[in-house]
């Protein structure tokens, strides 16, 4: 299968620098670049990050984020509009006409010349709040499932802005990205839900390791 299904709107890269009153060191705040950007398997040249236990490494390579969610958090918090552009919530591939309803657990896709594939969903932190300067944008994302989705990179290659998104395999249909979101949302999830993420193929490694001590007696 290959289907185009969006099109990369943007692409971000951004240094570690303090971030906040406390000068956390974060990768978080990234500047849009014009031009073809290197795609390398620890991710896109001349991007960083700095806690590699949360962000970052084989599995968390790249982080993308649909197009299309910033209006939504433009309406939900109109105080904060001017800062909830492509790039704003700290993502290296804005892409158009894709969601997290519509892109599943393990899809494989072409962006320009490299290979990617969906491995989990993030899950927001402190340093969310940190760039926004307010404490309630960590749980709202949580609460609307506008979390944006990671790759691993199978194919090394470069990205443009304009590049198609093309899916190449979906080996979970039924997992979209939003329905992972939800399991995590959850106070405890159901067996079946455990037992599916624990040899789902494309699912990062940690949360494999979880779903199976989730289901261990004892």
């Amino acid at each position: 299968m290959t289907e185009p299904i969006g099109r990369l709107a943007s692409v971000q890269i951004g240094p570690i620098a303090p971030l906040g009153p406390r000068k956390v060191p974060s990768g978080f705040v990234k500047q849009t670049v014009a031009g073809r950007v290197s795609v390398r398997a620890l991710g896109l040249k001349g991007d960083a990050q700095a806690d590699l236990r949360v962000h970052g490494g084989p599995e968390k390579a790249v982080y993308g984020y649909a197009a299309g969610a910033y209006p939504l958090w433009q309406a939900d918090f109109t105080e904060l509009a001017p800062l909830f552009v492509p790039g704003g919530v700290g993502e290296n591939l804005t892409i158009a006409g894709v969601d997290e309803a519509g892109l599943h657990i393990g899809d494989i896709m072409r962006i320009g010349s490299a290979v990617l594939q969906i491995t989990q969903p993030r899950q927001p932190c402190f340093k969310f709040a940190l760039r926004f300067h307010a404490p309630k944008l960590p749980k709202a994302m949580t609460r609307n499932g506008r979390s944006g989705w990671y790759y691993r990179v199978l194919d090394e290659g470069a990205v443009e802005a304009g590049d198609a998104v093309t899916l190449i395999e979906r080996p979970n249909p039924a997992w979209p990205v939003a329905r992972f979101n939800a399991v995590l949302a959850m106070k405890a999830a159901a067996s079946k839900d455990l037992a599916a993420l624990v040899d789902m193929p494309g699912l990062a490694q940690q949360w494999r390791k979880m779903a199976r001590e989730s289901l261990t007696p004892g």
